[in-house]
């Protein structure tokens, strides 16, 4: 049973954007609709859908090899795919509103590097450099550490092992609602940029 209330029903906003960072891949960046293409264009997989990805371990749950699912992953990481990396609808302007009442916006991933990420992030965002702050931790455990380090008490995240971890920590996570992590939790779930943006204190002291 969730602790808050269900998608579609009245919400307050209660976080403040001072207290909150983002995971990247999933949340902001649509990675797994590219890596479908990439599967789709380069390696002649047809026909899989985003609905097919009910796991993070995608050799569980795709008919695709160990070697073609780290060759994409590779492409991924680095950068050097030939197709766009798609932001999740509405996070862009969510995005901008954020870092404007509590920059800089803070992003952590699991990626071992942040290079190409930092860089897709400013030029998607249309945001300064200095509006942006993204921490590659190289591990999933490793984000609680630094959102501790940094001060922050909520973190939208997209895989659920995640969120447990962040729970441990004192981290308040918040689902991003993805085929993947479908299964039962007691956290705060949205399933959009919207119903995010409903959640935030972006206002204080308007009614």
């Amino acid at each position: 049973m969730a602790l808050f209330a269900p998608r579609g029903a009245r919400r307050e906003a209660f976080i403040r954007p001072q207290a909150l960072a983002f995971d990247i891949d999933g949340v902001v960046a649509d990675t797994m609709a590219l890596f479908l293409r990439i599967a789709e264009k380069k390696h002649n997989v047809p026909g899989l859908k985003m609905e097919h990805i009910t796991s993070y371990a995608l050799e569980e749950c795709l008919p695709i090899s160990r070697e073609v699912i780290a060759d994409i992953v590779e492409e991924l990481i680095h950068g050097t795919h030939d197709e766009p990396l798609p932001p999740v609808p509405g996070a862009a302007g969510v995005l901008s509103e954020v870092a404007e009442a509590a920059a800089p916006l803070l992003f952590v991933t699991a990626r071992p590097k942040k290079g190409p990420i930092l860089e897709w992030v400013l030029k998607t965002l249309d945001l300064d450099e200095a509006s942006v702050d993204v921490e590659a931790t190289g591990s999933f455990e490793a984000k609680t550490r630094v959102l501790l380090d940094a001060g922050k008490t909520w973190f939208v995240e997209d895989r659920l092992e995640t969120c447990f971890l962040l729970q441990d920590a004192g981290i308040s996570p918040v689902v991003f609602a993805r085929p993947w992590n479908r299964k039962p939790h007691p956290f705060c779930e949205v399933a959009s940029w919207e119903e995010l943006r409903g959640l935030l204190d972006l206002f204080p002291g308007q009614p």
